[in-house]
């Protein structure tokens, strides 16, 4: 079996990082121009800095007994955000590859048979994440892609995951990229307070218009870069089941709000942990738990507690009470 394989047929989520860029930019202290993240690996620093950061995430994999699914630093790396900071084609291959590359040394250092690590190969919108400026057509969408996504997948990548998309145009597109490409790839859509995408589509109109566009490609949907309580109430009727990866906000600002803050919001972490616990018992399908904008450690230590079953135990965590 493959890693996806194995991803698909587990029987406890992987978890996954939280939010690179907000703890790399508030916590470590790296100017990241045009949030690009990529820009540490350049560095002896970076490195040093995205391995503490990543480990403390495997830890917490190897504690739960389950996969860890280990994002490259490459949602800015594609084509149009390269451009936009000097990089011409050859260059955008050589991140990306160096991406592959750091994230493979850090699953061989790491990786056991009870936490499998899939290096997951992050593609980012061609625009900005939080709002449709232009509205992209899928052959544009596909055309803006396709050398990322190509990359990622000849340097080995076992997933691509399309992050932050922020209409379905733009997602249809850069999933048949992945198609083409020939690897598994997961979709995943940012949403607003109100629950839909930036665009304003539904959540369920945008994967029913992704799925009928690509003959339902990829293995699942995900949500990210929103608080859990801005889309729960998306969660109802079909749509449950395609969803199968959260990535949520523990902060409850909007992107507008988000965009402007001078400091980091870091939420509640032990509220959004039963949060996913809540979530986890309305989407059966769950096979990825991670974080986004402002979440780190502590938050993946909460989700962890309430939603991963434990080794050597029958059930899940119990939520205790409420008071």
């Amino acid at each position: 079996m493959t890693r996806i394989d194995n991803l698909m047929s587990a029987d406890r989520p992987y978890l996954a990082d939280g939010g690179l860029e907000t703890v790399m930019i508030f916590d470590e202290g790296f100017d990241l121009p045009q949030f690009a993240s990529f820009v540490l690996l350049q560095s002896a620093a970076g490195q040093a800095a995205m391995h503490r950061y990543f480990d403390g995430f495997l830890q917490l994999a190897e504690q739960a007994g389950t996969g860890f699914v280990l994002d490259t630093p490459t949602w800015r790396a594609g084509s149009q955000w390269g451009g936009a900071l000097g990089l011409g084609a050859d260059a955008v291959r050589a991140v990306n590859v160096a991406a592959v590359d750091f994230a493979r040394q850090i699953r061989d250092a790491r990786e056991t048979p009870q936490m499998p690590v899939i290096i997951n190969g992050v593609i980012g919108p061609s625009g900005d994440g939080y709002t449709v400026v232009n509205a992209l057509s899928p052959d544009e969408a596909e055309a803006r892609h396709r050398l990322q996504v190509q990359t990622l997948a000849d340097a080995g990548a076992d997933l691509v995951t399309v992050m932050t998309m922020t209409h379905s145009g733009e997602a249809i597109g850069a999933v048949r990229a992945a198609v083409a490409a020939g690897v598994p790839v997961v979709l995943s859509f940012t949403l607003e307070t109100d629950g839909r995408l930036p665009s304003g589509e539904t959540l369920a109109g945008a994967i029913a218009a992704t799925d009928a566009a690509t003959g339902a490609a990829p293995l699942f949907y995900m949500i990210n870069c929103a608080h859990p309580e801005h889309f729960s109430n998306q969660l109802s009727g079909p749509v449950t089941g395609r969803i199968g990866g959260i990535r949520a906000n523990a902060s409850r600002m909007s992107h507008a709000e988000l965009d402007m803050a001078t400091v980091l919001d870091p939420g509640d972490a032990e509220e959004l942990g039963h949060l996913y616990r809540g979530l986890q018992g309305r989407l059966p399908g769950l096979k990825i738990l991670g974080g986004c904008c402002g979440t780190g450690h502590q938050h993946l230590t909460a989700i962890s507690h309430h939603c991963i079953v434990q080794p050597g135990t029958a059930k899940g965590h119990q939520l205790p009470p409420k008071m």
